[in-house]
């Protein structure tokens, strides 16, 4: 029996269907479980793989009051403030550098005589930078940041992620430029605007969706990095990640439930900011990539 066409392409979409469903089933599990964990008793975790609330186990919110209302409410608290002021300090500073330098690659030309090194040269050995390993250069950071002073400080571990990511942020923001008209921009230069009105008004509203997109990879990187906290703090300016690991290291044992709970909480952002501004995500990738 042959297929007409119809028939074909439905059988398609129903194959690709269900690959995909499959695929968002593996995918989402791991959050599953850790949400589950978060509602169980110890008991529950301890005595094998439980799926399902009301039926394989009663849940219950005792994870969640001993972390938001307990003991360690302040560690938890400070952490995560930590966390997230950092990261949208970071992101924010590497976002206004990146979009100038980003700017000025796509429409000035620059030489560098000794090494006759132009505009795209520049963008590459920018871009390589991001390329090196963080451990490679995780000790001259401690090193030079015990020497001025900025261990352990807000104002350190911004200066560390910013320069972390601004590579990142340099060449999506170059991408995104090299595709704008250039013509908005002249028109306001013979009207007598400057060039960084220009920018200011006409370029950066016209890039919102990639200024976004490169806000929130750059948030993400800085506020999911352990290395740069590992080595650079120990108490006032701790991130999430390392009360995480600090917990999962206690003397008697990770607690699996406190563990997932804390784990939402660091997932939980980042998943509501992306939601928020998918559709802000998905111009800014999508015009950055198109030559």
């Amino acid at each position: 029996m042959r297929l007409t066409m119809p028939q074909y392409q439905r059988i398609k979409l129903i194959v690709a269907y269900i690959l995909l469903t499959l695929w968002a089933v593996l995918c989402l599990f791991p959050i599953y479980w850790l949400v589950i964990t978060s509602f169980k008793q110890p008991i529950a975790v301890f005595r094998g793989p439980k799926y399902f609330p009301w039926i394989d186990f009663q849940p219950t919110l005792d994870a969640w009051n001993y972390l938001l209302f307990g003991p360690v409410q302040k560690e938890v608290t400070r952490s995560w403030s930590n966390s997230a002021i950092l990261a949208v300090s970071s992101a924010a500073l590497a976002v206004v550098i990146g979009s100038m330098a980003g700017y000025a690659l796509t429409r000035f030309r620059y030489f560098v005589p000794g090494l006759k090194w132009q505009n795209r040269d520049i963008a590459f050995w920018i871009i390589s930078q991001r390329m090196l390993p963080p451990v490679v250069v995780i000790l001259p950071f401690l090193i030079m940041y015990r020497f001025v002073g900025l261990v352990d400080t807000h104002v350190g571990m911004i200066l560390a992620y910013t320069v972390f990511n601004l590579p990142f942020a340099v060449w999506i923001m170059r991408d995104f430029f090299i595709n704008l008209p250039t013509d908005l921009e002249e028109s306001a230069l013979i009207d007598g605007a400057s060039r960084l009105g220009a920018f200011r008004k006409i370029v950066l509203p016209l890039s919102t969706p990639g200024l976004v997109a490169t806000f929130l990879f750059c948030m993400m990187f800085s506020w999911n990095d352990y290395l740069f906290a590992l080595m650079l703090t120990f108490s006032r300016a701790s991130t999430l990640p390392m009360y995480i690991a600090g917990e999962g290291t206690q003397t008697y044992g990770p607690q699996w439930w406190y563990l997932s709970a804390l784990s939402l909480l660091a997932v939980a952002p980042m998943m509501v900011v992306a939601l928020l501004v998918e559709r802000y995500i998905t111009r800014g990738l999508l015009v950055g990539a198109i030559k």
